[in-house]
């Protein structure tokens, strides 16, 4: 069952990660990107406040990470996702601890787990990595597409 993710509702719920942090988008990413590999899953997380221009998909393995803009929220565009994937929807795990996303998730028959409980999934003892141990090194490409991202050269 693949996931939708609430990606900065569910970063104050990893130890390790603030939402003050530049490169927070980028660890969630890497560590939800860890877990479906081990678990033969697949997940899109939905980000708020993308640069203008810069709102988009970014593909990293089994993770697609969305960038939302300014004028919308993450939560609008994952009601969107799930809209349109109508009866589909009930074979995808919604992540948040939003009351309203979680609400269109039930309306749209997917099922959802909260920040903290999927949090706990993915740093679970059962499971073999936690934060300290993922590879947080980036390859001079994938810093040079981040920063083209947010606008810096």
């Amino acid at each position: 069952m693949p996931y939708i993710i609430d990606g900065h509702n569910l970063i104050p719920n990893i130890p390790g990660i603030n939402l003050d942090d530049l490169e927070d988008e980028i660890e969630l990413i890497k560590i939800v990107q860890s877990f479906c590999v081990r678990e033969n899953k697949k997940a899109d997380i939905y980000f708020d406040r993308a640069s203008t221009g810069h709102s988009r998909a970014k593909v990293h393995g089994r993770v697609t990470a969305r960038f939302v803009l300014e004028r919308e929220t993450a939560d609008i565009a994952i009601s969107r996702h799930l809209k349109r994937l109508g009866l589909e929807a009930k074979n995808w795990t919604v992540v948040s601890s939003d009351a309203e996303v979680c609400s269109y998730a039930k309306r749209s028959r997917a099922k959802s787990l909260s920040s903290s409980e999927f949090a706990s999934q993915l740093l679970s003892e059962g499971n073999s990595h936690s934060v300290d141990r993922i590879n947080t090194k980036l390859e001079k490409s994938e810093i040079d597409d981040w920063m083209k991202l947010f606008g810096e050269e």
